[in-house]
């Protein structure tokens, strides 16, 4: 496997990425910046997708839970030639095919149309299962935030994955500390995210959510564990790899003019040079 090509894959998803906030002047910025490495493993190496096919029966699926992080999934699909760069530029504009959150009747290769905290996880645990029913060996994969594991269909939804035995499911976390309002810990304080994924009975590990051989790994693990579903929590940084976003308090939703992303897609260069992509001098 080549990680220097993954990383060049994240690096790529979080610059187009800037460059489609930019088009609107602002996004979602500091999630979205969270899950570039885990969308770079997905798409560049471990799914089964046809870019030219993208309703293909026999892909694997994937499924963005914290659907108003759309904007990273649609950079992603773009890189991937899902559809045409410049539909990148009327992200969340008025007769989009890329609103704010996703939808899978407007965009090719969206899976499950997301937003409602909760409900993303659900559906793509049911996806499993009519994979399994179908006799089919694909996966899906889910994301979803730690701001989200504060809904109760979460635990739902874990709960039927774990009584099905969803092998064929992957859950990830999204564990950047922080949701819309403050530091998880100050809203709702959690346990170990991956002790409560294994109290409901899943197969669960911690990995470096910024380091594409680490998730590669994570994903490799996970599917030699048969009979139970898998969740991987992501151990990221809200904002991670984008200069301006990372370190300030509130980076949920944030202005992005050309100048800021200028900015910040030459920080990701000097990192990728430097070899400190994409955590930077980030102290923890």
């Amino acid at each position: 496997m080549d990680f220097k090509q993954l990383e060049r894959f994240s690096a790529d998803i979080r610059i187009t990425m800037l460059k489609e906030m930019a088009y609107l002047g602002s996004g979602h910025v500091g999630g979205s910046a969270s899950i570039a490495d885990v969308l770079a493993v997905l798409y560049g190496a471990e799914m089964k997708i046809d870019p030219a096919n993208p309703q293909d029966p026999d892909r694997d699926r994937f499924v963005l839970s914290k659907g108003h992080c759309g904007p990273a999934l649609y950079a992603t699909l773009a890189l991937k030639n899902f559809f045409p760069m410049e539909w990148l530029k009327t992200l969340n504009k008025g007769g989009t095919k890329l609103p704010s959150h996703a939808d899978m009747k407007k965009t090719p290769g969206i899976d499950m149309s997301t937003g409602s905290l909760g409900q993303g996880i659900s559906c793509a645990a049911g996806i499993a299962l009519g994979l399994k029913m179908q006799k089919k060996d694909n996966y899906v994969y889910c994301i979803i935030g730690d701001g989200e594991m504060q809904e109760g269909q979460v635990y739902e939804a874990l709960m039927f994955a774990n009584q099905q035995k969803l092998d064929n499911f992957v859950v990830f976390l999204d564990w950047n500390k922080k949701q819309l309002d403050d530091r998880v810990e100050k809203i709702c304080d959690p346990i170990s995210p991956e002790e409560k994924f294994r109290a409901f009975g899943l197969d669960a590990v911690t990995c470096k959510g910024y380091d594409v051989k680490d998730i590669y790994e994570a994903i490799e693990r996970a599917k030699t564990v048969k009979g139970k579903a898998h969740a991987i929590v992501l151990d990221t940084w809200k904002g991670m790899g984008m200069n301006f976003a990372e370190k300030v308090g509130y980076n949920h939703f944030l202005t992005v003019t050309d100048e800021i992303a200028d900015s910040a897609i030459k920080e990701i260069e000097n990192r990728l040079a430097n070899g400190t992509y994409p955590k930077g001098d980030l102290v923890w």
